[in-house]
C-alpha cells in the first residue's frame, strides 16, 4: 500500500537551498556596496569641508588675492594682474623700503591700493626736481634714492618735504604721473596696511616670486 506524502511537510531540496543562499548572498552584497558608496561620499564630503575650511583660514589669515586695477604701478605691475598678498610677515616685522604694498585708502576704507613703500617711520621724504631724498640717522644730509625700477623718462612729479611720524609710511606708485599717492593724500599708517605683494600669479608669462629692490643707501 501506497504512503501519501504530505507536501507541506515536503523537505527542501538542495537546489532550492542553493537559490535561496544565492539571494541572500546578493542581497547581503547590495548592502555592502550601498554601504561603501555612502561611506565614500561621507568621506569625500569630510574632505571638501576640510578643505574649504583650510583655504577659507589660509586666505583670511595668510595670504588674499589682488587683482590690479589701474596704471598707477605700471610697468612694473599691469592691470588685471592677479596678485597673492602676503598678510603674515608684517606681524612679526615692519614693512621695507622697496616693498609692494596692499593697504586701505585713508580717503575711503572701502577701496584698496597698491602702491611702493619709499619713507619709513622717523624719516623725512623730500621730493623735488623729479627726484626723492631720503633723510634719516644714517644720512642726515640726505640721500636720492636711486630707483631703477622706474621707465627712463618717467618723472616724480609735485613737490613735498614731510617727516614721518611713528608707524608712517610714504608709498608712491610707480607710475609717478598717473598716481595718486602719498604726494597727494600724505603718509599712511601702518594699521591701514593690508599685506605685501608677494606672488604674480597671472599673466603665466610673468609668473613669480617680487622681491624688492636693494637700495643703496
Amino acid at each position: 500500500m501506497t504512503k501519501e506524502i504530505n507536501k507541506e511537510n515536503e523537505p527542501i531540496i538542495p537546489e532550492e537551498l542553493e537559490e535561496v543562499e544565492e539571494e541572500k548572498i546578493k542581497r547581503r552584497r547590495a548592502v555592502r556596496f550601498f554601504e561603501s558608496v555612502g561611506i565614500f561620499f561621507l568621506e569625500l564630503i569630510k574632505v571638501a569641508l576640510l578643505a574649504g575650511i583650510t583655504i577659507g583660514l589660509v586666505r583670511y589669515f595668510l595670504f588674499k588675492p589682488f587683482y590690479v586695477k589701474g596704471q598707477s604701478m605700471e610697468n612694473t605691475f599691469y592691470e588685471h594682474e592677479y596678485l597673492i598678498i602676503d598678510e603674515i610677515s608684517y606681524r612679526f616685522r615692519e614693512p621695507e623700503r622697496g616693498e609692494v604694498i596692499v593697504f586701505r585708502s585713508p580717503t575711503n576704507p572701502e577701496d584698496f591700493y597698491l602702491k611702493r613703500v619709499i619713507g619709513l617711520p622717523g624719516e623725512r621724504v623730500k621730493v623735488e626736481e623729479n627726484k626723492v631724498v631720503i633723510y634719516n640717522v644714517e644720512y642726515p644730509q640726505g640721500m636720492v634714492l636711486d630707483e631703477g625700477y622706474l621707465d627712463i623718462g618717467d618723472q616724480t612729479v609735485g613737490s613735498d618735504n614731510i617727516v614721518l611720524g611713528d608707524n608712517q609710511f610714504y608709498v608712491l606708485g610707480d607710475n609717478r604721473e598717473a598716481s595718486f599717492d602719498s604726494r597727494r593724500f600724505g603718509p599712511i599708517d601702518g594699521s591701514e596696511i593690508v599685506g605685501r605683494t608677494w606672488f604674480r600669479g597671472f599673466p603665466f608669462n610673468r609668473i613669480g616670486v617680487f622681491n624688492a629692490p636693494d637700495y643703496e643707501l
